[in-house]
């Protein structure tokens, strides 16, 4: 398994309530199969390859959530620099067996991500192929804090998208204010993005928090939406085009919300 690029998504996971129900819906949907991990938690694979895991909440009061992880080579670093730039540490430096070294963070806006420092495990073994991750993006109220803290503390390069080519990528909505991040050393733009940067308008309710919002590839967005509904989730965007293919905002049958992508044809 290769090593991720420094500041790199590299894992996604969800909490959820009840893990064998969430087995069932994303095995259906996404044809994942599973493997026990340690304690209340199962790994996804794709082909055999890992993609993703399952959790069940130790505590009813956690967000039923996706949750995306960055790369780190020096994972005490990264905390300091997250404190020292304004966010919050929410779960200080832990080894997870040999897997490697986790940490738990939230951004200025609030939005909530992961660190890992990878041991054995060092992510993904497949994505941007359907069934496994393939973006990420936070939304946030305060974008000026927000960027700064994403180029200090992770080095992200950001480009702003030409509104006049495109909305958000997360809505359907034209013209919103969106960033994309590329690793530090490249160029940034379309062709090296790991991620981006949305605003929640005031379109949304006042109440709602910050969030990352993570995408998975599938062959048929449309396909996949009515999939959804048919296992009891929920569609919160319904499927459009978008430059980058069709997407559609999913929620599962518990409520943890994500992202799909169909590619355009090439």
């Amino acid at each position: 398994m290769a090593a991720f690029a420094q500041s790199a998504p590299c894992w996604v996971d969800v909490q959820l309530p009840d893990l064998e129900a969430g087995k069932r819906f994303y095995g259906e949907l996404f044809g994942w199969t599973f493997r026990a991990g340690e304690g209340p938690y199962a790994d996804a694979l794709s082909d055999g390859a890992l993609v993703a895991a399952l959790a069940a909440k130790q505590d009813g009061r956690m967000p039923t959530a996706w949750g995306v992880y960055f790369a780190t080579d020096d994972i005490t670093a990264s905390v300091a620099r997250i404190r020292e730039h304004g966010g919050q540490v929410i779960t200080d430096p832990v080894r997870a067996g040999r897997s490697g070294v986790l940490a738990q963070a939230a951004d200025p806006g609030g939005a909530v991500f992961g660190l890992w420092q990878a041991g054995e495990r060092k992510g993904f073994q497949k994505q941007n192929e359907p069934g496994s991750f393939c973006w990420t993006e936070v939304y946030t109220r305060q974008k000026d804090k927000v960027d700064a803290f994403y180029e200090e503390v992770f080095g992200f390069r950001s480009a702003a998208l030409d509104d006049t080519a495109t909305g958000d990528p997360g809505t359907a909505e034209p013209g919103v204010d969106f960033r994309m991040w590329s690793p530090a050393g490249t160029e940034p733009g379309p062709d090296t993005a790991v991620g981006g940067r949305s605003v929640i308008t005031d379109a949304f309710p006042a109440e709602m928090p910050s969030y990352f919002l993570s995408y998975f590839a599938v062959a048929d967005c449309d396909a996949s939406a009515e999939t959804v509904k048919r296992l009891g989730g929920r569609i919160s965007a319904p499927p459009f085009d978008i430059p980058y293919g069709r997407m559609a905002v999913l929620q599962d049958d518990q409520g943890a919300v994500f992202g799909v992508l169909q590619p355009p044809v090439s």
